[in-house]
């Protein structure tokens, strides 16, 4: 079977209706994270992991226990004969409560799964798209570019170089914006002569 008949024949109408729960969590940027999930998978498909249906139907869960941590694991491992599976590789990409987001990132940079890693490459992408300047502070997009530099960059490089091109073309654009808007507030606020 070759890749494309391979996503044809790929069910993900369950794991879509699970997430349907995100719907209910705003997002700073607007939106909801079920439209971030949707995102994450389409990121995932434009990089063409037709055959990798356990990525596919993570990337749709892949924030719900972290964002509705009363979610019913055994529902998800009961959806299909995949579902182990997925709810293995969605606890991995979900931050724990006890870490800090460097230490989260640090676990997947260290340990994480080809998979995991492959996941939290694409959420990144998604996250870097929706960053704005009209939601969020100069110096938060700065540290979340740096977070991105140090961690998720480097995970790129040991799993999709194409994936790591766009994220660092991501990084640099958002970094040369910023740059270009300190200047201006530079040049604004200098007094006439």
């Amino acid at each position: 079977m070759t890749a494309l008949e391979t996503l044809k024949n790929l069910v993900l109408a369950p794991y879509i209706l699970k997430a349907t729960a995100l719907i209910s969590v705003q997002r700073a940027v607007g939106g909801n994270q079920f439209r971030h999930c949707f995102s994450t998978l389409g990121i995932l498909l434009d990089y063409k992991f037709y055959t990798n249906s356990i990525l596919l139907k993570a990337s749709l869960l892949h924030d719900l226990l972290e964002d509705m941590p009363e979610t019913q694991v055994d529902e998800i491992r009961w959806i299909d004969g995949q579902g182990t599976d997925v709810v293995e590789l969605v606890l991995e990409v979900t931050k724990r409560k006890e870490e800090t987001k460097a230490e989260y990132l640090q676990r997947l940079l260290e340990k994480g799964s080809q998979n995991a890693k492959l996941l939290k490459c694409a959420d990144r992408i998604s996250n870097l798209t929706d960053l704005h300047r009209d939601i969020q502070s100069d110096q938060k997009i700065s540290d979340y570019l740096d977070q991105t530099e140090k961690y998720v960059i480097p995970m790129a490089r040991q799993v999709n170089p194409d994936m790591l091109i766009e994220l660092t073309d991501l990084v640099a654009k958002r970094r040369r914006i910023l740059r270009m808007l300190e200047r201006e507030k530079r040049e604004g606020a200098e007094p006439e002569s």
